[in-house]
């Protein structure tokens, strides 16, 4: 029965990543407790220090990536800031919205964060426009990345559970 209430947390937790929440951590708290609960050892301390880890990665990629791609579309230091700072607010600024404000937020504000870095700097209108375009294709391939994180980290806790 408790690996089934761990499968069922895990896949919720998979959902909560898809809208910008707090799913990562859940699943690797989950796993904690089910380490403390369930007799024995059944996951392991090797497993729940991993997936903690990948979690922590799978955080600093998501916050990373906008500002690197700014920058890779030609924005200055200035607009990788911008793009980070934006996306952090703007998934705040989403919150109550439900269900999707959070991710919509976090996308808007990368854009829009980059956007006025960039014009603030002395950038042309074409130019801070191609650099919030990176910034807003960066926190799409970082919550990708984040998800399949997210998915890779469900998958190694359900595993070393059931074993």
């Amino acid at each position: 029965m408790a690996l089934l209430i761990l499968a069922c947390v895990i896949i919720v937790s998979e959902i909560l990543i898809v809208l910008g929440l707090p799913g990562l951590w859940i699943m690797v708290a989950t796993a904690v407790t089910y380490n403390l609960t369930v007799p024995g050892e059944p996951i392991g301390w090797f497993s729940l220090v991993a997936v903690g880890v990948l979690a922590l990665v799978a955080e600093l990629l998501e916050f990373s990536l906008a500002g690197k791609y700014a920058r890779k579309y030609g924005g200055s230091r200035r607009a990788g800031w911008g793009a980070i700072i934006g996306g952090i607010v703007g998934a705040m600024v989403g919150f109550p919205v439900p269900i999707v404000g959070p991710v919509i937020g976090a996308f808007v504000g990368s854009f829009v964060g980059a956007l006025v870095a960039e014009l603030s700097g002395g950038s042309t209108a074409g130019d801070a426009t191609r650099v919030a375009k990176g910034a807003l294709i960066g926190r799409a391939v970082s919550t990708a990345l984040k998800v399949g994180i997210g998915f890779t980290i469900g998958i190694w806790i359900f595993i070393a559970a059931a074993k």
